[in-house]
């Protein structure tokens, strides 16, 4: 059997509540797809119709060849590793990692080698005999991460896996997640957050969902550089969106003309305009934006200012500044044409 994902119109109906709507998305074989999106949003019900824990009303989903919608959990070839983990308290951690497979009805035999392989790969080799309770939440983590990989899947489901660290521990997980992925290159993984930074960090893909529903889905580059709906733009990143009607060369933002490309947009028609605030500089520049410091916010390296523009709240993160400017002073703001993004006004979903 091949890895890879695919949903065909998948709908999941509770009474007369949608959590899920005719969602249609192949992740590839290999690929790490992340589904981002808010709570209720209907991406950890999309996670579960694959793993099997829920029943579609609609649409069918398929695991690399096979139609999988009808079989039970342990039959699809899978590995999770869920929000806490739920690790075995009475069982030892090479015991907890040994489960899947002796469930599996593993030959015996070769059973403590795929423990051992699992563990090491997860730099938990020398923890094999402590249990849940001796180990951090990070080791903890691993060890459920170990005792998903140890039946060796096509496909790997994470929902919120790092939700319960901090985020020093966080950090260090998704870089053994990425590591773990590049040895495992066949192995398509399905990973569910509501964090930009692990969606960005980890995937090839993302699927941006709200309400329900599929809304965007591309790489982290070009959701980041350049969304296609408002929701997109302030879910993946940070950004300002600014209302703007379009003018020659350029939008009108308050009776300020700003250049920015503007495709094949009608003179006239109402848009937004979107600008990530690390590319709005302080100071004189290309598309000068006038306004008076509301708010400033340090951020270590940074700082964050907010600047009411016409009655518009325009946020620029800058080089941490020794001076900063009191509240209630005059700065001036610019951006690069080619930072800019012109979005169709009051589009959420594409």
């Amino acid at each position: 059997m091949t890895s890879g994902i695919r949903f065909d119109g998948v709908s999941v109906v509770y009474g007369e509540t949608t959590v899920l709507d005719a969602l249609t998305l192949t992740v590839e074989p290999g690929e790490v797809m992340a589904l981002l999106g808010p709570s209720g949003s209907g991406k950890t019900t999309a996670l579960r119709t694959v793993a099997g824990f829920v029943t579609p009303s609609a649409g069918r989903v398929h695991i690399g060849d096979r139609d999988v919608t009808d079989l039970p959990p342990y039959q699809r070839g899978i590995g999770m590793v869920v929000q806490q983990y739920a690790l075995f308290p009475h069982l030892r951690v090479d015991e907890n990692v040994a489960f899947g497979l002796k469930a599996r009805k593993h030959p015996r035999a070769e059973i403590p080698g795929r423990v051992a392989e699992a563990l090491e790969m997860t730099g938990m080799g020398a923890y094999a005999r402590r249990h849940p309770r001796e180990l951090s939440g990070g080791q903890q983590q691993r060890v459920a991460i170990a005792r998903a990989l140890a039946i060796r899947p096509d496909v790997l489901l994470l929902d919120e896996p790092l939700s319960a660290l901090d985020a020093q521990l966080r950090s260090g997980m998704l870089a053994e997640l990425a590591r773990l992925h590049r040895e495992l290159p066949d192995v398509s993984v399905l990973y569910v957050t509501h964090d930009q930074v692990e969606a960005l960090t980890l995937a090839d893909r993302i699927a941006v969902m709200d309400r329900a529903r599929l809304r965007d889905c591309g790489t982290p580059q070009e959701l980041y550089r350049r969304p296609r709906t408002e929701f997109t733009a302030s879910f993946v990143g940070n950004a300002n969106l600014l209302p703007v009607r379009v003018a020659a060369g350029g939008v009108d933002l308050g009776g300020t003309v700003l250049e920015v490309p503007v495709g094949d947009a009608a003179p006239g028609s109402a848009a937004t305009l979107c600008v990530r605030p690390h590319l709005v500089g302080l100071g004189e520049g290309p598309n000068a934006l006038r306004g008076r410091i509301a708010e400033v916010q340090w951020r270590g390296a940074t700082h964050r200012l907010y600047v009411d523009v016409g009655g518009h709240r325009v946020k620029a993160d800058v080089r941490e500044l020794r001076d900063t400017p009191p509240l209630g002073s005059e700065v001036v703001l610019h951006f690069a044409p080619e930072d800019a993004v012109l979005l169709a006004a009051g589009v959420r979903d594409g």
